[in-house]
C-alpha cells in the first residue's frame, strides 16, 4: 500500500508540474500577444504623434523659408542678416537661416560672409515641388544632434529635428522618410531606418516582420513619412514585470488545475481501478440489518448492503462505490457478487423452516440487464434458496423507465420474489404507478421517519403513504427508525408495519447477525419498544401475479 501511495504522489506531482509548465507556455503566449497588441497600440501613437509635430514644424519652417526669400534687403548685407537673425530668435528649433548659391552658402544670420569657405554641398533629396534637402550641412554638424537644411530658390533655414520632439521615454525608434523626387527612392531624413522589415516603412498603418512591430503615418499636406518601430525583446523588457507576472499566474493557474484534475482522476478513475481490483479480489463485503415487526421488535429479515474499503484503507460509502460502478457498466458485477454472497452467509437459514427473508438492492442497470434475470434464478437454484425468501430492493429512480422495470418486476414476482420499492416518497411515485409496476412492498424513506416529534408537516403525508398501501394491499416497511417514540408512532398505527433502523440495530457481519439470530430463538426477543404492547409476527408474502 505504501509503494502505491507514493507511487499516486508521484503521478500527482508530476501531473502538476506537468500542468505547470503548459501553464507558463501559455503565459509566455499570452504575455506576448497581449504585450504585441499593447506594442502596436503605442507604436501607432508614438508614430501619429511624430507626424503631428513633423507636419507643425514643416509648415514653420516653410513659412520661414517664404519669409527669408521675402527679403528686400540687399543680398546677404548686414541689414538682411540683422533680418535673418529676428526671423530665427522667434524659432525654438530653427538654428540657422540665409542664402545659397549651387549648394554653397554665400550667407546666414548665424554664420555671416563667413560662409563662403566651407565647400559645396549636394542635396541628398529634391522633393517633388523642387525643395532641397541636405542633411548635416557642414557648417552644422555636430556628433549627437541631426541638422537638417531646407532650401527653396536661394533661400535655406537650418533646423535640429530631434530638440522639437517632447514625447514620453519608450523602447521604440522613429524614422522621418522622404521619397527623392528624382530617383522614386525612399530615405531617411532623420532617425534611424531599421535594418530589417524594408517594405514595412513604405506602408501606411501597422506592419510586423519576425519580432519586429512597425506603425508608418504619411503627411497628406507635404512629402514625408513616420516610420515608429520597435522589437518584441525591448518592449518585454520594458514590462519585464507585467510580462513575468503573467506567466508566473498561468502556470500557477496550470498547476492548481492538474492538482484538481489528478484528485479528480485519483477520485473518479483511481477509485473505479481500486473498484475493479476490490471485485475480482471478493474483497467487497456484506453488512446485515435487521428488519422487525412492530410493535414485538422480533426480527423477521434482513438487508443486505455492500460495504468497501479503499486501498488506503478508507470506507467508501455504496452511493458513491455503486453509481461509479454503474456509470462505469460494471455494476451487474456487484450484485453478483451481492448475491452470492448473501447466499453463502443465509442459505442454510433461507432454506430452514423460519419465515426469515432477505432482501438485496440492485440498481436500474441490472433491471435493463437481461443477464440478470438468468444470473439470479441458477444462483438460487445451485444454494436451493426458495424465490420468496429472496426479496428484491429498487428504488424509485430505477423504476422511472417504467416500460423496462415492468418487464423485470413481472418476471421477478413470477418467479416467487417479493419487490419493495426502497426510498419511497423522494418524488417519483403515484398511485397508478404502483398499481402498474404491481410491487409487494413499500420501504417509506427514513426523511419522513426523522420527521415525527419535530412538528413537521411532512408527517401528515405518512398517513396517506399508509391509507395508499392499505388500498394496493402493499406491505410497509418504515426506514430510519432510531428512537422509541418513532417506533411507538408507526406501531399505533392501525394496519401493520415493519421496522428497521438503528434503534433494532446497526448493519452487522454475517457472523454476528446469526448470533443475533440465535440468541433471540433461545430467549424473549428484546422489548426494544417497550411502551408499545407486543403484536403477532408479520410475514409479508408476496401479492399474487394477476
Amino acid at each position: 500500500m505504501m509503494g502505491s501511495l507514493k507511487r499516486r504522489l508521484f503521478i500527482t506531482l508530476a501531473v502538476t508540474a506537468i500542468a505547470a509548465a503548459i501553464g507558463g507556455w501559455a503565459g509566455l503566449r499570452l504575455a506576448r500577444t497581449i504585450t504585441a497588441r499593447m506594442t502596436a497600440a503605442a507604436l501607432d501613437r508614438y508614430a501619429q504623434q511624430i507626424l503631428a509635430d513633423s507636419e507643425a514644424s514643416t509648415a514653420e519652417l516653410r513659412t520661414l523659408l517664404t519669409a527669408v526669400g521675402a527679403s528686400h534687403y540687399d543680398s546677404c548685407s548686414s541689414e538682411e542678416a540683422s533680418y535673418f537673425r529676428a526671423l530665427i530668435f522667434e524659432s525654438d528649433f530653427v538654428r540657422d537661416a540665409g542664402r545659397m548659391r549651387d549648394g554653397k552658402i554665400a550667407c546666414s544670420a548665424t554664420l555671416g560672409g563667413s560662409a563662403v569657405h566651407f565647400e559645396s554641398a549636394k542635396p541628398n533629396f529634391t522633393l517633388q515641388d523642387g525643395t532641397l534637402i541636405y542633411k548635416n550641412l557642414a557648417p552644422y554638424r555636430n556628433r549627437d544632434l541631426t541638422a537638417i537644411a531646407m532650401q527653396r530658390g536661394t533661400s535655406f533655414v537650418v533646423f535640429t529635428p530631434d530638440t522639437r520632439l517632447h514625447l514620453e521615454p519608450l523602447p521604440m525608434h522613429y524614422a522621418e522618410i522622404v521619397m527623392d523626387a528624382p530617383t522614386q527612392k525612399f530615405g531617411p531624413l532623420f532617425g534611424e531606418l531599421p535594418r530589417v522589415g524594408r517594405p514595412a516603412y513604405r506602408a501606411e498603418g501597422l506592419a510586423r516582420v519576425g519580432d519586429d512591430l512597425f506603425a508608418t503615418h504619411c503627411s497628406i499636406r507635404f512629402f514625408n513619412c513616420v516610420t515608429a518601430y520597435t522589437s518584441m525583446a525591448e518592449m518585454v523588457a520594458a514590462n519585464r514585470t507585467k510580462f513575468t507576472g503573467c506567466i508566473w499566474l498561468c502556470a500557477l493557474l496550470g498547476a492548481l488545475l492538474g492538482l484538481a484534475a489528478s484528485l479528480l482522476y485519483r477520485r473518479n478513475k483511481g477509485i473505479e481501478q481500486q473498484l475493479r481490483r476490490a471485485i475480482r479480489r471478493d474483497e467487497v463485503w456484506l453488512a446485515y440489518q435487521p428488519i422487525v415487526n412492530l410493535p414485538g421488535g422480533r426480527i423477521v429479515g434482513a438487508e443486505a448492503l455492500a460495504r468497501w474499503t479503499d486501498e488506503e484503507g478508507r470506507p467508501i460509502g455504496p452511493d458513491v462505490f455503486v453509481r461509479i460502478a454503474e456509470e462505469h457498466g460494471f455494476v451487474g458485477a456487484i450484485t453478483r457478487l451481492v448475491v452470492r454472497h448473501a447466499l453463502r452467509d443465509f442459505g442454510e437459514t433461507l432454506r430452514g423452516d423460519s419465515n426469515f427473508r432477505l432482501s438485496i438492492n440492485v440498481t436500474a442497470s441490472d433491471l435493463a440487464d437481461p443477464g440478470f434475470r438468468v444470473m439470479l434464478d441458477e444462483a438460487l437454484q445451485e444454494a436451493g434458496v426458495p424465490a420468496h425468501r429472496l426479496a428484491i430492493e429498487i428504488t424509485e429512480s430505477s423504476t422511472v423507465q417504467q416500460a423496462m422495470a415492468m418487464d423485470t418486476i413481472q418476471h421477478l414476482r413470477e418467479q416467487g420474489h417479493s419487490v419493495h420499492i426502497d426510498d419511497f416518497g423522494t418524488g417519483y411515485s403515484s398511485l397508478s404507478y404502483l398499481q402498474d409496476l404491481s410491487v409487494d412492498v413499500i420501504k417509506i424513506d427514513r426523511s419522513f421517519t426523522q420527521a415525527i416529534g419535530t412538528g413537521s408537516v411532512v408527517v401528515a403525508i405518512v398517513p396517506q403513504i399508509m391509507a395508499m398501501a392499505k388500498a394496493l394491499k402493499l406491505g410497509v416497511i418504515v426506514e430510519g427508525i432510531e428512537t422509541p417514540p418513532q417506533a411507538a408512532y408507526f406501531s399505533g398505527l392501525a394496519q401493520p408495519v415493519l421496522g428497521q433502523g438503528w434503534l433494532f440495530g446497526r448493519p452487522i457481519s454475517a457472523a454476528d447477525f446469526h448470533s443475533l439470530l440465535d440468541r433471540e430463538s433461545g430467549s424473549e426477543p428484546d422489548r426494544l419498544c417497550s411502551n408499545v404492547p407486543e403484536s403477532p409476527d408479520l410475514e409479508l408474502a408476496p401479492a399474487d401475479v394477476n
